[in-house]
Parts: C-alpha cells; structure tokens; sequence
C-alpha cells in the first residue's frame, strides 16, 4: 500500500477502496486542503454515475461473465459484474453521507481571523441564494448559499459586528435541529469574509443566526 494516500482520491470517490485504506485516506483528507478541493469537484461523478442503470453500466464496462466482486473472489458467476457495480454504488451512498459529516466537522473546527481567511471549500461562481440583514447602528451580514450533495456551502461577508470574542454561524432545520457552519476570531475593523458548511440541505434550512461568544443573537436570518 502507497504511504502516500493522495493517489487513493479516485477509488475513493468511485467508493472502491478496502476498509484500511478508507480509514487511512479519510484520516488524510481532514489534513490536506488540496484533497478537499479535489473532491468538492468530484463530488458530482457518484451521482452520475449512479443514475446510470446496471445492465447498461455491465454492458459499457466490457467485464466478462467471470469477475469479482469487491473482496470476493473470481467465479464463473454471470451475475458478478452486476453485484460489483451495485456493491459499487452502495459505497458511493455511504461516502457521501460520511462527506457530509466530514464537511461539517472541518468547518466547526476551523477558526477563521477576519478577512485574511481562504475559502474552505471550492466555491460555485454564483450562489443557489443570497441573504442579508442589517441594524439601524450599521450592522450589515451577507451570506450567500450554495447547494452540495453533501450538504450547502455559507460564504459570509459582514461589516460592523462585534469587535471582540469568537463569532459562529448556526444554522437550523424546519425540525428545529441546529448545526454551527463556522467559528471565527472577530476583527477589531468588526468585517469578516470567511466560508462554512453545513449537512443541512439547502431546501430544509429554515434560519441562519451569528452568535457572539455568549451564544447571544447578533443578526437572524429567516429563511422563507
């Protein structure tokens, strides 16, 4: 097995790696950026790839009658081929509810310092929505929304906010379940511009609230 597990990237879109290798590249990609980008632009290709039918998928492969499956061993099975590609898509299902999770530990964990912040994923160039709020003393949030299979992406932009403490974005369901997008040290300019993301898909988000470090309300957003 390579040391190296960038080279995994690809298998493990296409949800073909074994259990070690799985463990070994998922605990990689929370430490390389460079993969996180890499798979913010893959992220398409299983559903693509899924919507593809089985016997058309058999049939564009070239794979003779006599295959493996996944961790199996060869056979003269006519059906194996079949089993590889829905053993295949099963995977795929499992790593896109588990990139979902790993987005969104990544964004909690991550502290951005104001306007010197890098986006942490790759943004679309333009957002599925856009909100904005302001107060009468000059509080001005921005956030534009963008639709992942994983989950939305929230790129913020906000001037006059708290000079002072650590700011979070949270972001809750029409359940009323709550999940917080980003953290960040705030500026003393009181303007930030940083990226976050949630597992909550776009349709369901019913509010976004930036909270200061007492968890008060800074600025709501409803979301109709």
């Amino acid at each position: 097995m390579n040391t190296n597990p960038h080279h995994l990237l690809g298998a493990y879109v296409l949800g073909g790696l074994d259990a070690a290798d799985l463990t070994l590249f998922e605990a990689h990609l929370q430490d390389c950026a460079s993969c996180r980008k890499e798979l913010a632009v893959l992220e398409k290709v299983p559903m693509l790839l899924d919507s593809l039918p089985v016997p058309d998928a058999v049939a564009l492969s070239g794979i003779p009658g006599s295959s493996a499956v996944p961790g199996g061993s060869e056979g003269t099975d006519a059906n194996a081929p079949a089993r590889l590609f829905n053993e295949l898509a099963r995977r795929r299902r499992t790593l896109r509810r588990r990139w979902a999770a790993l987005a969104g530990a990544v964004a909690a964990a991550c502290l951005a310092v104001g306007l010197a912040v890098g986006p942490l994923l790759v943004r679309p160039p333009q957002p599925d929505a856009t909100y904005s709020v302001a107060s009468g003393g000059g509080l001005q949030v921005n956030i534009d929304m963008a639709r992942k299979t994983w989950g939305t992406e929230l790129a913020v932009s906000g001037s006059s906010l708290p000079a002072e403490g650590t700011l979070s974005l949270w972001v809750r369901d029409r359940a009323g379940t709550e999940d917080r997008a980003c953290a960040w040290t705030a500026t003393p300019s009181g303007k930030v511009k940083v990226t976050g993301a949630t597992p909550i898909q776009l349709g369901s988000i019913s509010s976004v609230e930036l909270r200061d470090g007492a968890q008060r309300a800074v600025a709501v957003i409803t979301v109709p």
